[in-house]
C-alpha cells in the first residue's frame, strides 16, 4: 500500500510568511517605541525649561539599521549625557579642588558662549579684581568694587571721585550644591517598554489585513 500526503497550502511557505510577518511587526514596533520615547524625553526636557537645544540632543536608532529581524532593538540616547544625567538624578556637586563652588549672581551676567560665567572670565572681561568676603552665616562672596549698570550688571565705575561706586556681589561661594532633579527619564522608558508587546501585535495584525 502506498499512501500520499498533500497539504494545501504549503506549510513551509506558510511558516516562512509568518516569520517574515513577525520580523516586520517586531521591527516596526521597536521603531515606533524608540521614536515615541525620543519625543517623550524631548518633551520632558523642554517642559523642565532646559531648552530646545538640549532636548534635540536626544536621538534614537533602530537595529538592525537595514532590513527586519525578530531580534530588532531600539536605542535612545543623548549627545549630552552628562548634562541630561545630572538633571535626571539631582546629584550633589562639590568643587573638584575641594574649595568653593562659585555661583554667579544676576550682576555677573552670562559667559561668552551664553553659559555660566566663571570668576576668571568675569575678571578678564570687566577689567576688575574680585575680592573675597567671608560670611559666617550664608554663603561667602566674591565682590567687585564698581557699580551696577542700567542692565543690572557689575561693571567698573567711571567716576573719578568715587561717586556711585559700591561693592557689588558677583559670585556666591558655597562648598557644595544639590542640583534639583528636573527629569524622570525612567518613567517614560518603562512606559515605552511596556507598550512593546501591544505594538508588535498591532503591527502583526495590520500586516494581515
Amino acid at each position: 500500500m502506498k499512501l500520499g500526503l498533500d497539504i494545501t497550502p504549503d506549510l513551509v511557505a506558510v511558516m516562512a510568511a509568518e516569520i517574515k510577518a513577525g520580523e516586520k511587526a517586531v521591527s516596526a514596533a521597536m521603531r515606533e517605541a524608540g521614536t515615541d520615547l525620543k519625543f517623550a524625553w524631548r518633551g520632558q526636557i523642554t517642559q523642565a525649561g532646559l531648552g530646545r537645544r538640549l532636548a534635540n540632543s536626544i536621538r534614537s536608532q533602530t537595529y538592525p539599521k537595514v532590513g527586519e529581524s525578530l531580534k530588532a532593538a531600539a536605542l535612545v540616547w543623548s549627545k549630552a549625557p552628562a548634562v541630561i544625567g545630572a538633571h535626571d538624578t539631582g546629584p550633589l556637586i562639590r568643587s573638584k579642588d575641594g574649595f568653593w563652588l562659585a555661583i554667579p549672581t544676576a550682576a555677573a551676567g552670562k559667559g561668552l558662549k551664553g553659559g555660566r560665567i566663571t570668576p576668571g572670565e568675569w575678571e578678564r572681561r570687566r577689567g576688575l579684581r574680585l575680592r573675597f568676603v567671608f560670611r559666617r552665616r550664608g554663603p561667602s562672596l566674591l565682590v567687585a568694587d564698581g557699580r551696577l549698570n542700567s542692565r543690572g550688571l557689575g561693571v567698573a565705575s567711571r567716576s573719578k571721585t568715587g561717586r556711585g561706586k559700591s561693592t557689588v556681589p558677583i559670585f556666591l561661594l558655597v562648598p557644595q550644591v544639590k542640583l534639583a532633579k528636573r527629569l524622570d527619564l525612567a518613567r517614560d522608558a518603562e512606559r515605552a517598554q511596556a507598550a512593546v508587546p501591544r505594538l508588535i501585535v498591532a503591527n502583526w495584525v495590520e500586516d494581515r489585513l
